[in-house]
């Protein structure tokens, strides 16, 4: 396809039409106005990374350049803000997008529509094809939303792209693909009630990349003699999308499309490609946005004093401790000139005649201190990063069930405000765009004749272990009026209280918010099957139990037959022929 292609080259003028050349000045004019905008953040975000994520320095500034292999730690001393980004990280993962679980529904938004079963059905067909697409091997989710959130972390805002995935060889095949897009390419816009609705990526290109993304046919001419030098020099081209405003849903072009998307290489300022997406193709997360702000703020621009102090305390620590180990001596201006510090040397002149020393150690100050401001820092920064609400569980392990319920619903309370958002504004957008993308690829099953009729829309139901603890609160009620109830029928002996509980609804429910398998819990018919064996047995219980009486009744029985020469009858026995039964008292022994 190279040597085609090259071939064509020459041969290949691209001429832009008026239409074209308005559309690139509008771009880029927008997208001029993005970069000034955003270089306030931007020097915010060179900052946190200079301590917190040196991966990403010098890549937020539009323009900027970095060597392959460059090295960016130079001004991070401390990693523990590093530490606490990746555990972050992974407690964000783990509490809504974990990979060992469905970790969200759908369901119609018309709750009488889902009492159809093969509504239902329909869901969790989706459901199940969804979670199979996103965490196939060619879309690489996992991995690309790890990144994101370790992004949220450090900056505050994070983009996945989701899109049609394509093969090694460049053909689309019918499976999604995901990447995580760095902050420093992403230029993001709002509408008028707070929504994301368009952004400017700006990324770089050598002249063959280029080409074989774009085409001949598209092919900038300000590249031509890089492509023929097959030089490796990286050019700037920017991708826009946004809402577009002469939408008809009618033309099956680029117009039909309610997002409009450009290609532009800034280089030569020639449009590249047009084209559009029926859904922003991007899901955009802010952790948290101060008024009049775009973009967000994240843990680590909240405590990046705390950040730039505990590198400074550390600095100071490690000076310090090289003293101690190595120390720094102290001698008088007419004692030791050269001292020897090897082993076994002889230093004379390093005491008086009497026997005093001539050489001291600088004191190297007192290093505890230091060590426990560092951590104080330490502790606010795992705070702001939410490391120390997990660490409740290993620092008290011998807590009562009562103490979990209670300590998981102080999490769910703390942590749904902030991570509650991501569910909101990224997993939601995220959700909206797969399900658009399966739809164009035919990946969707057929509706249903309800469905069809009811012409209803769709909502996502989380069952993540962030979903779970927002309904914690409902477990740690129920176990504190049972906690009362339970010491109020010991005191006073009176059980009925208990006869408030519904125990057959409530143990599923509380076993469903608990993240418990369905597949340990038993079925109905199950719980049928034990409630009667339970009642079997106790009837055979009271039985075995009421033998001793049974034997007592029939001893007195035969006393008083001895007594009055009859045949005594056992419990349950006929009468003998000829004799009482004993139901009825026998003549002549009235009250019997």
């Amino acid at each position: 396809m190279d040597n085609q292609a090259s071939a064509l080259l020459p041969y290949v003028t691209r001429i832009q039409t008026p239409y074209e050349e308005e559309v690139v000045r509008q771009c880029l004019q927008e997208f001029e106005q993005m970069v000034t905008w955003r270089n306030t953040f931007s020097s915010q975000w060179e900052e946190v990374a200079s301590v917190l994520a040196p991966n990403s320095v010098n890549t937020f500034f539009y323009g900027a350049y970095n060597f392959p292999g460059q090295k960016k730690t130079y001004q991070q001393i401390d990693a523990s803000g590093m530490l606490a980004n990746h555990r972050f990280a992974a407690i964000m993962d783990s509490l809504l997008t974990p990979r060992n679980q469905k970790w969200h529904g759908l369901c119609s938004n018309d709750p009488d529509l889902m009492k159809d079963r093969q509504t239902k059905l329909w869901y969790e067909q989706v459901v199940n094809r969804l979670f199979k697409l996103r965490y196939a091997p060619i879309a690489n989710f996992a991995s690309q939303n790890n990144q994101n959130f370790e992004g949220l972390g450090a900056f505050g805002t994070a983009a996945m792209f989701v899109d049609q995935a394509y093969d090694e060889a460049g053909y689309p095949i019918r499976a999604l693909r995901y990447r995580a897009i760095p902050l420093g390419e992403l230029f993001i816009r709002e509408n008028h009630q707070g929504l994301v609705d368009g952004f400017n990526r700006w990324f770089r290109l050598d002249a063959r990349q280029c080409l074989l993304m774009f085409g001949p046919e598209n092919f900038p001419e300000a590249l031509r003699s890089a492509l023929d030098q097959q030089s490796q020099q990286k050019f700037n081209f920017i991708q826009t999308v946004h809402p577009r405003h002469d939408y008809d849903a009618g033309k099956l072009n680029a117009k039909g499309k309610k997002f409009a998307s450009y290609y532009i290489s800034i280089e030569g300022r020639c449009l590249l490609s047009e084209g559009g997406y029926n859904t922003l193709p991007m899901a955009i997360s802010r952790y948290v946005q101060a008024p009049g702000e775009v973009y967000g703020r994240s843990p680590a621009m909240m405590v990046l004093p705390a950040l730039k102090t505990l590198n400074a305390q550390k600095a100071t620590f490690l000076k310090q401790g090289h003293r101690a180990a190595d120390p720094v001596l102290l001698t008088a201006d007419d004692g030791i000139l050269d001292m020897s510090l090897r082993p076994g040397a002889l230093n004379k002149g390093g005491v008086s005649a009497d026997g005093r020393a001539l050489v001291q150690i600088l004191p190297t100050g007192n290093i505890q201190i230091n060590k426990e401001m560092m951590a104080e820092e330490k502790a606010l920064i795992n705070d702001m990063f939410l490391v120390s609400l997990f660490q409740i569980m290993t620092e008290n392990p011998q807590m009562t069930a009562t103490e979990v319920v209670e300590r998981t619903n102080e999490k769910g309370i703390l942590i749904a405000p902030t991570a509650g958002r991501q569910q909101s504004e990224y997993l939601g957008s995220m959700i909206h765009r797969e399900l658009d993308v399966m739809a164009q690829l035919g990946l969707l099953p057929p509706i249903t004749p309800a469905m069809k009729e009811a012409r209803s829309g769709y909502e996502v139901e989380y069952t993540s272990p962030l979903a779970r603890a927002m309904r914690a609160q409902d477990v740690a009620g129920f176990a504190r009026t049972l906690e009362m109830v339970t010491n109020v029928a010991q005191a006073t002996g009176d059980p009925s209280g208990f006869d408030v509980f519904a125990l057959d609804r409530a143990y599923p429910a509380i076993a469903d918010i608990n993240g418990t398998p369905l597949d340990w819990m038993a079925s109905d018919d199950e719980i049928k099957q034990k409630r009667m064996n339970r009642a079997k047995a106790q009837q055979q219980a009271a039985q075995v139990q009421a033998l001793p009486a049974q034997a007592a009744m029939i001893k007195a029985q035969a006393t008083v037959a001895k007594s009055q020469g009859t045949q005594p009858n056992a419990p349950g026995i006929p009468a003998a022929p000829g004799q009482p039964s004993p139901q009825a008292p026998p003549a002549g022994v009235p009250g019997q």
